[in-house]
């Protein structure tokens, strides 16, 4: 019995996770700001947002064929059917485990002009701090990362590393998207540092941007 139920748990909890996520999504309104930052990024495009924050880009990016990398983990597992059910197709791989053959995969389908979506701060954090592995897909891509901030009101925030937000019922929400970073192919380790925090800085201000505009300080 408990085989059984590992091999079908993911698949359950998937689809039940989906279905609560359509169901809160059909009652949103949700705004998307500076979508044109998307819309004439030509090539390879890597757009990027917080951990915490994916719930509202899963709904308004859904169906557009774009790019996750899942880990193989148990919970990746669940995150893959997740991930495919709202229209993304997936990568799997993560540090531990098939991560170096991930990588290079997701920078040839970056080189072919695709779009991902990325927690640069996942999957276990630390929250809010930039990890290398973005700038080499970006680098290696060709690709530009493209950063997002979210936040809706009225909200939960969950008491986990990344404070994840699932906005309530009939809450407002909005993203938040800037203007392309790019990472050029001969960047030093100093150059890399420096676009690393840039990111990081302007990831937290377009989240800031958008909890200001829906009223929180």
């Amino acid at each position: 019995m408990r085989a059984w139920w590992r091999g079908v748990r993911p698949k359950f909890f998937a689809a039940a996770i989906y279905s609560l996520a359509r169901l809160i999504g059909f009652t949103l309104r949700v705004k998307v700001k500076g979508w044109e930052h998307i819309e004439n990024c030509e090539g390879g495009r890597i757009v990027a947002g917080w951990h915490g924050r994916t719930f509202l880009a899963a709904l308004m990016f859904r169906n557009r064929n774009w790019w996750a990398l899942i880990s193989h983990s148990r919970d990746g597992e669940m995150q893959n059917g997740i991930f495919r059910r709202f229209g993304f197709r997936t990568v799997r791989g993560s540090t531990g485990r098939g991560g170096a053959r991930a990588a290079v995969e997701c920078a040839r389908i970056l080189r072919n002009g695709d779009t991902f979506v990325f927690t640069p701060d996942g999957p276990r954090g630390p929250s809010q701090k930039v990890q290398r592995g973005i700038l080499w897909l970006a680098q290696k891509g060709h690709a530009a990362i493209i950063p997002a901030g979210a936040s809706a009101r009225p909200r939960k925030l969950f008491n986990s590393w990344d404070r994840y937000m699932i906005p309530l019922p009939f809450a407002k929400g909005l993203i938040v998207i800037g203007e392309p970073i790019r990472v050029p192919k001969d960047s030093t380790e100093e150059q890399l540092e420096q676009i690393a925090s840039r990111l990081e800085t302007v990831l937290t201000e377009l989240q800031n941007e958008a909890e200001r505009e829906l009223g929180f300080a």
